[in-house]
């Protein structure tokens, strides 16, 4: 029989709402909000650079060719998110990183900047 649970919303029961995960062998618990993404998207940077779909990021300022910056909906608590990217190119999300703003650059083997129309970002952080 299959079970089913639908609510609106979900906090752990503290003062801080956070709420744990029991980890496989049910030896360790892992925070469920250090564990989601808080920034992400799939891009288009050629042309005018769009995204495919997104979730809380704003607006793309286009620095050139390959170089961009997007604006965070919801800053982070630091400068210091961890950031994921890929377009198939070596990238770079360490310049002009802010609480509000991530810098992604594309570069192919050679150093030579190059836009794509499949770049995709991944943050992972404490937000303010």
């Amino acid at each position: 029989m299959a079970s089913k649970i639908e609510v609106d919303g979900l906090a752990g029961a503290g003062s801080a709402g956070v709420m744990t995960v029991v980890g496989e062998g049910g030896s360790t618990t892992t925070s469920l909000q250090q564990g989601l993404a808080k920034a992400w998207c799939r891009m288009d940077m050629t042309g005018t650079p769009s995204y495919h779909d997104s979730f809380n990021l704003g607006t793309i300022t286009d620095n050139g060719t390959g170089d961009m910056t997007f604006a965070i909906t919801n800053a982070f608590g630091g400068a210091t998110f961890a950031c994921t990217s890929g377009d198939g190119n070596d990238n770079v999300l360490d310049e002009g990183v802010t609480t509000t703003t991530a810098r992604y650059v594309s570069r192919d083997n050679s150093g030579t900047k190059g836009d794509s129309n499949r770049a995709s970002f991944v943050a992972h952080g404490d937000l303010a």
